[in-house]
């Protein structure tokens, strides 16, 4: 079993235990990731970009990142739990679609969408 998977059924285990499957449908779920992502973005809001890069070295800014990222991964797996997504499996998957749109002779050092390399 990978950490993955054991981090899902410890995080199925506290969901059932309190019986909250109950409100997890899909779209419960993909609107709860989006709230939580917001979440995440408001510790940037109307900080500077060098405010930014110095949260994780503040105690009470890194661990409001940390809840906020944990917050994200834990919906993600519920997302795909109800889903039947394997994620580990789609990231792979979707990481060799990246290397065919990207390929590093025309993407590296370029921000440009994959339909504008040359």
């Amino acid at each position: 079993m990978s950490a993955l998977q054991a981090l899902t059924s410890e995080l199925l285990a506290f969901r059932d235990a309190r019986d909250w499957r109950q409100f997890h449908s899909l779209r419960n779920l993909i609107v709860s990731l989006n709230l939580e992502a917001g979440e995440l973005l408001e510790l940037t809001q109307w900080k500077t970009d060098q405010e930014i890069d110095a949260l994780p070295g503040d105690a009470l800014a890194a661990e409001a990142l940390r809840d906020e990222c944990a917050d994200i991964l834990l919906y993600l797996l519920l997302i795909a739990d109800n889903a039947g997504i394997d994620l580990l499996a789609a990231a792979q998957a979707k990481l060799l679609k990246n290397g065919e749109k990207y390929p590093v002779a025309k993407a590296r050092g370029s921000r440009a969408k994959y339909t504008e390399l040359g």
